[in-house]
């Protein structure tokens, strides 16, 4: 490399004196509009230090003239927002809530806030699209363990079941085999009997067993015809909707060991309005009575 200073013949530029393989570098000045955008930017950057929050500091930061925060900002949205739907609320925890669904406004802003609310708290045990796993019921059916009217799933998401509130809904099986209430052999027939009531058996003695224990043993509560009893949560055993699993070895561990799922109640956790705009989502969804 040389450095030999000249003008170029071709452009009259002068060359920096640099060239690499016969090919010479020219000294060829910025053009002034770039140079005045720089400028611009480095002033535009000067004022938005003064104006806005810039620079941090040991325990702190600049606040900037005008103390603006996005944290301000985002909590004024959100009390602009509150104060917004705040009509909407108090007709909300006003009304019946069969009657909700007359008045569209509201029914629309109660649907949109449960769904938005279900996502946050519901969504972790019954699905994002509230289609359940076992142990937790799939709510887009028409099975409803404690009854599927709006003013049904209302007491059941603010009590909730089983949970540590007085007025939770409660009921519970019974760990027959672990209680010694009944044996082994039994226990299997029940099993073989409730497979039989929604799906062919070929064990026909077992299930004919099986159904004198039930009737002695379990219609108290899942009633005579095994369709169950809402005041008591017991399930439908007719249906070949399954709460655990409707395999054999699922029903005889259910009747085995009994099941006693908790649901949380909502009334200590949230305001009335949101369990509302929830209950009314569920209901929604298609399987609503």
């Amino acid at each position: 490399m040389t450095e030999n200073f000249e003008k170029d013949e071709f452009s009259g530029t002068q060359t920096t004196g640099h060239e690499w393989d016969g090919i010479k570098e020219l000294d060829t000045p910025m053009p002034r509009w770039w140079l005045w955008t720089m400028y611009a930017t480095i002033i535009w950057a000067i004022g938005y230090w003064i104006i806005m929050p810039a620079w941090p500091m040991v325990s702190s930061f600049t606040k900037g003239v005008i103390g603006y925060s996005s944290r301000g900002s985002l909590e004024q949205a959100l009390a602009d927002a509150s104060a917004a739907h705040a009509t909407d609320r108090a007709a909300l925890v006003t009304m019946e809530l069969s009657a909700v669904k007359d008045d569209a406004r509201t029914y629309q802003y109660a649907l949109q806030g449960g769904k938005s609310a279900f996502a946050v708290n519901c969504s972790q045990c019954h699905g994002s699209g509230a289609q359940g796993a076992p142990g937790f019921p799939n709510l887009n059916d028409d099975d409803w363990l404690w009854g599927g009217s709006v003013d049904k799933i209302y007491e059941t998401v603010k009590y909730g079941i089983r949970s540590d509130h007085d007025e939770t809904r409660l009921g519970e099986m019974p760990a027959f085999l672990d209680d010694e209430l009944l044996t082994r052999p039994e226990i299997s027939d029940v099993a073989d009997y409730v497979l039989s009531l929604s799906q062919s058996n070929s064990d026909a003695d077992a299930v004919a067993r099986g159904k004198t224990v039930f009737v002695e043993e379990c219609a108290s509560c899942h009633g005579d015809k095994a369709t169950g009893l809402r005041e008591f949560g017991a399930p439908n055993l007719t249906d070949a909707i399954w709460f655990y699993g409707g395999d054999k070895k699922t029903i005889v561990r259910t009747i085995s060991k009994g099941r006693a799922n908790v649901m949380p109640a909502w009334v200590d956790r949230l305001d009335d309005s949101t369990i509302r705009q929830m209950t009314l989502f569920v209901h929604s969804l298609g399987g609503g009575e």
